[in-house]
């Protein structure tokens, strides 16, 4: 690990969390739910944009270190907008709450949606 790498993921790291903290701050404020649809919208369109640059730039998993595009953008910027951590945080949340079932589809809508979202921009970048 390189120090223009270590400088170019925090650069990345700390605007796409600052996007996300803004953006879905906005999307909860927009649309008033039980549902987090924030971190649902943002989780989603962040792993399309991922997965297509990555296609895009033909980057395998294991390429995604050690350039400025692969620091700063994906693993920075891109993992800084995305939240997993909130995801989950969500989803005890609402839990707890006695809300299991929403819980439940969050979760699964969570990680289902965001798989197709990922394979979309897959295959938009190959077609």
């Amino acid at each position: 690990m390189r120090p223009i790498d270590v400088m170019w993921v925090c650069l990345g790291g700390g605007a796409g969390s600052l996007l996300r903290w803004q953006l879905g701050g906005f999307i909860d404020r927009a649309i008033p739910a039980r549902f987090k649809f924030g971190t649902f919208l943002v989780n989603v369109t962040g792993a399309f944009a991922i997965a297509y640059l990555s296609a895009a730039l033909a980057l395998g998993w294991q390429q995604r270190h050690g350039d400025v595009v692969s620091s700063l953008v994906l693993t920075g910027f891109l993992g800084g907008y995305t939240t997993f951590s909130s995801m989950q945080l969500d989803t005890a949340q609402m839990a707890m709450e006695h809300r299991r079932g929403l819980a439940a589809l969050y979760l699964v809508a969570s990680v289902g949606v965001g798989l197709c979202a990922a394979a979309a921009g897959v295959a938009l970048a190959r077609a």
